[in-house]
């Protein structure tokens, strides 16, 4: 049996403006509770909660049998955020906050009114997007203290987890994979689970005696409620983003010198085809080395050398109906840690009201996570990716760091990557370069800039420069005020080389406004970023109702909302306009009906091609279109939005029929994610039914092992594409990774015929010291 004892000071001090604890003032919160109290809340419901230090390391194993739970009173009321604010939850939930010299620990005994047949609990793999709609607990942790950022872990009632990075209240980073451990369990009446995270594997300010934020929260997925630790208006978005509504975390003792030293090594071989090139089945191997070194607490670089990225998952298909770039994300995971500290000009996300879900995407910004009119300044995808003329190839990463953390209010991100040559697409060793630096400034607002650099242009010669300015300023619960300003430098391309942005949005529940004013330069050129278009001026206004209807019971909250997308060219060329009116439903079972109608103009200077022998040609179009969609909630087997569209399209019509995100349930551990889209588009000209299908199926032996294959079949550009991956993360930060990946060409009659294909075995060490 394990033991507890408070740390000395554990009931904090009386400061000039609040109460202290490691030296920092409590603002905002009730004064540390005084043990054996764990928590103490104020007359608005705010917590602080005090953890406990443990005499011996804690066996996270789910079952809640040590001595700890026994002499150690947990604390609990937590609240609702949805659908009845403030309210008590309506299932009971217990929790603690324990410690020792190597890590914090969350554990929870959590009641459940229902059978388990009823839980909501259908996903085993660690990160996957379906745990967020499972029965889970998550915990973040706002170790600075700074009401903005936090690290979030989450764990749902099957064992299946998350982690990720929160910057600015938002902007989640999912790919964020640090070392930790959980175990769950059930009792009688409900599910238990424990946490252990390292202290090494989370960033903190330096000194003993800690003050950190803490938000746990519950989704009780059968009954579509969420409910926290500390209230968090139904307006704030999902409870663990509001990183500034989160209770107080006082008496944690953090070990001296907590810096992180890493090492991880990797071998890998494997077996390749190329049929074009006259090659098969050639064999190769090769190894590389990450390591990671804690420069301070909270600072820390990263090296890596030959630097490989087969493991990773193949990009999704994609239909394109415009004469834009389509905007693929990021999946490298060397690329992917931190990266929130890299993010520019993004500011707070739309979703007012029923917060969108219902109908199709609109609003332009750069998209939650990018692909909008709003240019990326920075986008990793472009170092170690190369496309020339329709072909696209990888290009060698021969090695390069990274240092990444907090100074005081600042936080730093700088990058150097150094990538060789790669005669398809002519690409020459080149050095890029990444600074960025943002400071928080009043409560919740921070201001900021970035550099980037390549050394060696895309068409141009010489190098490319992009230099920045971006500001985020919170004022009350939901008003935001954000924007930037940039210029780049490229030889030949000097003069109207510039961009920037201004937003105002209030994200109330009821009530939800956003405004938006763009500007793209005809000579602005990103090179490390995503350009969408150029040369344009962009208004663009939104806004919702969304009243809660307590008569109905069916239903938990209509939104009704409109927007108009103006662009103009640089030279004051109306080229595109958008109204929109839409509606949308969301009902108390987590089901969504949205329906719209739009309105379209279109200035096309050049044709591009849609597919078939199909394409637009250049001229002014006017048109209108209906769009609808329901989406199914995840306690459902089958799971996933239905969607139609039909109406015109530029100077003919479209039937689009698709299924998105969706999922099919065999078992917790087995099950089949389909998508589709099928668009018929018919024109003066000709008409084309465009195809795209996928089909992910996925088996997860544990949390930490599964099996996942993807078939996609693109009609657009006739190809068969499969890929299949096992992934062992056999102790906690090592993997190994078995890949095949095949490419088949559907233009000709017959059987696909075989472009490329790849088998590949890599295993990966963490060695931590």
């Amino acid at each position: 049996m394990t033991a507890a004892r408070a740390p000395a000071g554990a009931g904090g001090r009386r400061s000039g403006t609040g109460f202290a604890a490691g030296g920092r003032a409590i603002v905002g919160a009730p004064p540390p509770p005084v043990p054996p109290a764990t928590i103490n809340r104020d007359a608005s419901g705010r917590a602080t909660v005090r953890a406990v230090r443990l005499e011996e390391p804690l066996r996270v194993d789910g079952v809640l049998d040590e001595g700890v739970y026994e002499t150690t009173p947990p604390f609990a009321g937590f609240v609702q955020q949805v659908p009845l604010e403030g309210a008590p939850s309506t299932e009971r939930s217990e929790a603690w906050i324990l410690y020792d010299d190597d890590a914090v620990y969350v554990a929870a005994r959590l009641w459940a009114s229902v059978p388990v047949s009823r839980w909501v609990a259908n996903e085993m793999r660690r990160d996957s997007f379906q745990t967020v709609q499972n029965e889970h607990l998550i915990a973040t942790f706002d170790t600075f203290y700074d009401r903005r950022n936090a690290f979030a872990f989450m764990v749902n009632a099957l064992g299946g987890f998350i982690d990720f990075q929160l910057t600015d209240e938002g902007n989640p980073n999912i790919d964020w994979n640090p070392v930790w451990d959980s175990s769950v369990g059930r009792f009688d009446g409900g599910w238990t689970v424990e946490m252990e995270i390292p202290f090494k594997s989370i960033r903190f300010r330096p000194g003993a005696d800690q003050l950190w934020g803490l938000q746990l929260g519950r989704h009780i997925s059968w009954k579509n409620e969420r409910t926290y630790l500390n209230p968090v208006p139904i307006s704030g978005g999902p409870g663990e983003f509001r990183v500034s509504a989160g209770a107080t975390l006082t008496g944690l003792d953090v070990p001296a010198g907590n810096r992180t030293f890493e090492m991880k090594p990797y071998a890998i071989g494997g077996l390749a085809s190329d049929i074009a090139s006259g090659i098969r089945n050639d064999g190769t191997g090769d190894a590389g080395i990450d390591v990671k070194y804690g420069v301070t607490e909270n600072l820390t670089a990263d090296f890596t050398y030959n630097t490989d990225f087969a493991q990773v998952e193949v990009d999704e298909q994609q239909v394109n109906l415009t004469r834009f770039s389509l905007f693929f994300p990021e999946k490298r995971d060397f690329f992917l840690e931190g990266r929130g500290i890299f993010d520019f000009g993004r500011g707070a996300f739309f979703g007012g009201g029923g917060g969108g879900g219902g109908g199709r995407r609109t609003g332009g910004g750069g998209g939650f996570f990018g692909g909008g009119d709003v240019p990326i300044i920075f986008f990793s995808r472009r170092i170690g990716l190369e496309q020339r003329d329709g072909v696209s190839r990888t290009v060698p990463i021969l090695g390069g760091g990274r240092l990444t953390g907090r100074v005081g209010p600042f936080s730093i991100g700088a990058l150097g990557i150094g990538t060789g040559s790669e005669s398809t697409v002519g690409a020459e060793p080149t050095a890029f370069t990444v600074l960025r630096v943002s400071r928080d400034i009043l409560r919740r607002s921070r201001i900021g800039a970035i550099y980037t650099g390549r050394s060696v242009a895309l068409n141009s010669p010489g190098s490319n420069e992009v230099y920045g300015a971006d500001g985020q300023f919170a004022f009350f619960d939901n008003v935001y005020v954000n924007g930037y300003y940039a210029a780049s430098r490229t030889a030949g391309r000097e003069g109207d080389d510039a961009s920037y942005q201004g937003v105002f949005t209030y994200n109330g529940d009821l009530f939800a406004l956003q405004l938006d004013h763009l500007w793209v330069g005809s000579n602005f050129n990103p090179e490390m970023g995503f350009l969408r278009r150029a040369d344009f001026r962009r208004t663009f206004a939104t806004g919702n109702y969304a009243p809660r209807p307590r008569s109905i019971e069916s239903v938990r909250q209509f939104t009704f909302g409109g927007s108009l997308d103006y662009i103009e060219t640089g030279a004051g060329v109306v080229e595109t306009r958008i109204a929109q009116l839409r509606f949308q439903t969301e009902f108390e079972n987590g089901d969504r009906l949205g329906v719209d109608a739009q309105r379209s103009y279109e200035l096309i200077p050049y044709a591009f091609p849609l597919g078939g022998d199909v394409s637009i040609n250049p001229g002014h179009y006017d048109f209108q279109d209906y769009y609808a969609s329901y989406s199914l909630g995840a306690q459902r087997r089958v799971s996933g939005t239905v969607t139609f569209q039909r109406g015109g399209f530029y100077d003919g019509t479209i039937t689009a029929i698709g299924y998105r995100r969706g999922r099919v349930e065999l078992t917790p551990q087995f099950s089949l994610e389909p998508g589709l889209s099928i668009n018929r588009i018919e024109l003066p000209i000709g008409a084309a039914t465009i195809p795209l299908l996928t089909s992910r199926v996925t088996y997860t032996l544990t949390p930490r092992m599964f099996f996942g294959g993807l078939i996609q079949y693109n009609s657009s550009n006739a190809s068969l594409g499969t890929n299949l991956r096992l992934r062992w993360e056999y102790q906690p930060g090592s993997e190994l990774f078995v890949v095949y990946n095949d490419t088949r060409d559907t233009s000709l009659r017959g059987a696909p015929l075989l472009q490329n294909r790849a088998f590949i075995v890599k295993l990966t060490r963490l060695f931590r010291f």
